[in-house]
Order: C-alpha cells, then structure tokens, then sequence
C-alpha cells in the first residue's frame, strides 16, 4: 500500500532539512520532496494530510530494559510516591485490588528516597508497618539499591552475622542489624531467588509494554537484559504476531554464550537483534553509589563494581564473538575503568572499535575523557533526563561545578561525537520529548539551569541519526529518505518550531512502525 503524506512539516533528519511530502510504498520511504510530484510518482497513494502536524523519523530508543519496564506495568508501582503515607496507600490498594494472600513475597519497583521529606531513606520500622503479614521487597526506581521488610528478610535468612554480598552492601543500624536498605547487587542477590515470571507472562506484558513505547513515538526499542525465559517470550510474541517493534537485546558476560546458542533471528522474524554485552561498572549518582574520582560532599567516592582484569576480559571476549560492548558507568572513576581496559582491548583487539562501544549513562564523564573517547570511537549514551529528575540531589552531593556537567552534550558535541539520549526505562517513563526538552533547557526541578545545553535539532540527532549509528542502522533508520525504513513519528507541532520550554507540551499523535500505524492518539 503507498501513502503519501503532506500538508504539514516533514523534518528529515538530513538534507534538505525540510520536505513538502513523503511517499511510502509498504515498510520503505520510495520518495522524499514535493508534493505534485508526488503524486506523478504514484497517482494511486493513500492520501494523507498532516493538517499542520509535524512528520519526523521514528524515535529510537538507545538504552532502556522493555522486557522489565513492561512487567513492570502489571506490579504495584511506587514511581513518584512523595510521602509514607502514599507508598503504604499504593501498596495496600494493589493487594487489595490483586487479593494477594498474606504470607506472599511482594515485589515491586519505583521508591525514591529522593522525593520523601529530607531524602532519607525509610526505617526498618516503617518498612515492616507498609504490608504487615507480607514478606516485602521494593526496588528503587534507579535498580540500584532495595529494600526489605524483616518478613522478607527472615524467610532469605538474612541475620546480623550475613556478610555483604559480592559488589554489594547490607546496610546497618547502629546495633550492627541490618536495616532493610541493600545497596547495588545486595539486593538483586536475594531477589533473584524468587521465582522469575514464566514466559507467558512476559509474552503478556511484552505485548502491552512495547503498545507504551509506541505511544511514545518509539519506533525501535531495547532490551538491556535479556535471558532464556525472555528469549522465548519474544518467540512466542512474534509467533502470535505481536512483536511489532525492532528491539535490540543485551546479553550479560555471564549468559552469552547460552543465548548467542538459542538465539535464531527468524525465529522472531528478525525483529529482535543481539548484538550486544553489557556489564556493569558502577552504580547511581544519586544514590552516591557511582565510582567517582573526588569524594561526595560529606562522602567517599564509593568503588568499583569489577576489577580491571575481569572488564578487560569481558570486552575481549565480546568482540571475539562480534558483540558491541556496553557498559553502564556514571562516574568519572567508572569511565576512566571503562577508557583504560578499551584501550587495552583495542590493542589486542583492533575489532573492539569497528563494534563501536557504549559507556551507558556517562553522567560525570569529564571533557579529556570525551577527547579520549573520540580518539576510541566509543559512543557516550548520555541520561539527559537526569538534570530534571536528580538534578537538585546532584547538586547536593557534588556541588554546582561537578552537577551542572552532568550528561555533557553540548562538550560531546564539540567534539564530533555521536552521542545519543536514553530514559532508562523503567527508571522513568521512555518519554523522548521530555528528554529533548532537558538537553535544550537544562533546568532542575528547583529551577537551577545546568551547563551543557544544546539545540533541539542537536537533541533530536541523539534520538534518531545517532541512535540509528548506535545500532548499526544508519543506512536503514534515523532520518526521512528514499530507501530508509518507514518508521514514522507525527507530532502535535515541529518541535523545531515551538520555544525549547514549551517542547513538554508537543504531544505524539501517531507512531508508524515499517508502514503500520501502531498508536494513534
């Protein structure tokens, strides 16, 4: 089926910046100019009229984790509880709306000490009086960090005399119990002894989570940790005619070669890809558990989540099996681990550079850490939305110098890099307009403006162009031209026209995804 759209501005991502029509012809974009000629090229197209609205590239996700964003949208969700009081109605409302029997373990995601009175984190006490009679763990909203009632805690056999696990930390009151708050992987290490959602179940949520992100104008997703059981949802997605979306998934160093031996790109119509490892240098700015070169005020630096030894391996080991490597690193000490084992990868490996690495978050990454990465044609993959939402706790912790570079596009920039922009879902909502409105005005919650703005254009490269070159996909995606995927975004307003403040207020009207319309508002 040809479509020709019209009759609003068409932002190409390339050259001209602008078109009078698009002309696509089943899941390609056959032709790219003006509108009578056009209509010479294919006299029979479905018309379509903007009326005004904005045409763009299809949004593309650089990093976030669908599979868990979107079970995820089936739990109990603590995102943006302000108060005790809030947190305890949340959860008593899903129990009641779910009759979950008492005696159950809860498990559920979005606390954020950040927005409770003073920042501090909950007592024991007032996480054992949420859900008397359930045994409850509740993970922050970065992932970061967990909590547990001492019903939870109990049934682990976690006692004052466990030892902190590996990369992890159990904190503790001053009686030396523990208090309910893990840090880093004490948390996840007890966590994962839950029994996992079957793939069924993901299969469900997968279906629902990836209708969100279309809402969002996303047209190609990714799914920062994949396994066996996630795998084969995705199958069974697909073989039910479901998996609409492109998704780019994860492996870890420790599960790649059982996925890379299940994995088959038909059997999900090649719609999801593995092409990358990911693996874990640090932990979270605000929970002043990344690894930074200069202390927090009033704190340590915190430390290194794996020695240099095991990433070097890591990345060897990635790029002689063809995976681009990714790794998560907020921190300024973090990305320096992460530069010095590239460097040392690269010399053993000259293929390390062709898979074009990925620092994941690279919130504190200095301006001679930028240089260097050029230099290792390593992309920065910057949360822009941070200023916003973690901005004023950044200010907080390591003062107005360090805070107002966080995600330092506007350097990146100047450098030539190909930078792009991620939400992290389910940290936050994938909401791409809201990250273009951060990297433009750079302004906390507070009203404090950050250093390091860019220019909408700019922001909107991050979460196309680049993002496409992120994936290997530059010749396919990012941009409106002939040959290139029909993945399409329409706007409520070019973004490009309206003041970079008012950039929250453009809405997504619809989503096209290789020619389909998969969200119409």
């Amino acid at each position: 089926m040809k479509k020709l759209y019209y009759g609003g501005p068409i932002l190409t991502m390339t050259e001209p910046r602008y078109a009078d029509a698009l002309l696509t012809d089943g899941g390609k974009i056959t032709a790219v100019g003006k509108k009578d000629e056009m209509l010479a090229l294919a006299p029979d197209a479905e018309l379509f009229d903007l009326e005004g609205r904005a045409l763009l590239p299809g949004f593309i996700d650089a990093h976030s984790h669908l599979t868990s964003y979107s079970l995820n949208l089936f739990s109990c969700r603590l995102y943006g509880a302000k108060s005790l009081d809030e947190i305890t109605q949340r959860i008593r409302d899903y129990i009641k709306e779910k009759r979950i029997e008492p005696g159950s373990f809860l498990k559920m995601r979005g606390y954020d000490n950040s927005l409770l009175p003073g920042g501090r984190h909950l007592t024991l006490s007032e996480i054992d009086a949420l859900a008397p009679g359930y045994a409850l763990c509740i993970s922050h909203t970065t992932g970061h960090l967990g909590l547990m009632n001492s019903e939870a805690m109990r049934l682990f056999g976690i006692t004052p005399d466990t030892p902190d696990p590996k990369g992890g930390r159990i904190l503790r009151g001053e009686d030396g119990k523990p208090n309910g708050v893990f840090e880093a992987s004490a948390y996840s290490f007890y966590t994962e002894k839950l029994p996992p959602a079957s793939p069924e179940e993901i299969k469900n949520a997968l279906a629902a989570g990836q209708k969100r992100y279309a809402s969002f104008g996303i047209t190609t997703a990714q799914d920062g940790f994949l396994t066996r059981r996630r795998l084969e949802a995705y199958k069974m997605l697909y073989d039910e005619g479901g998996l609409f979306l492109d998704v780019f998934g994860n492996v870890s160093f420790s599960d790649r070669d059982e996925l890379l031996s299940l994995y088959r790109p038909e059997d999900t119509g090649k719609k999801l890809h593995l092409i990358s490892q990911k693996s874990f240098a640090d932990g979270s700015p605000q929970l002043r558990t990344a690894w930074m070169s200069k202390p927090y005020i009033d704190g340590d630096c915190y430390r290194p989540n794996v020695r240099d030894e095991w990433l070097t391996r890591a990345m060897e080991e990635a790029a002689g099996a063809g995976l681009q490597v990714l790794c998560h690193c907020n921190g300024d000490a973090a990305i320096e681990q992460f530069l010095r084992c590239a460097e040392a990868t690269e010399k053993k490996t000259p293929r390390f550079r062709e898979l074009r690495p990925v620092i994941i978050h690279a919130q504190f990454m200095r301006r001679d850490q930028l240089e260097r990465a050029a230099d290792l044609g390593v992309i920065p993959s910057f949360f822009a939305a941070h200023v916003y939402h973690w901005g004023d706790v950044h200010l907080a912790n390591l003062g107005i110098e360090r805070a107002s570079h966080c995600s330092p596009a506007a350097s990146a920039l100047a450098l030539g890099l190909p930078f792009t922009f991620h939400q992290d879902a389910p940290v936050i909502e994938p909401d791409m307009l809201e990250t273009l409105w951060c990297a433009a005005c750079r302004t906390t919650k507070s009203g404090v403006r950050f250093e390091e703005a860019i220019s909408v254009y700019d922001a909107l490269r991050a979460v196309t162009v680049n993002a496409a070159y992120s994936y290997f996909e530059e010749n396919k995606k990012g941009a409106l031209a002939p040959g290139m995927d029909a993945d399409l975004v329409i706007l409520s307003a070019d973004p490009l026209a309206v003041r970079p403040e008012d950039l929250r207020s453009v809405k997504v009207e619809a989503t096209v995804k290789a020619g389909e319309t998969v969200f119409q508002a």
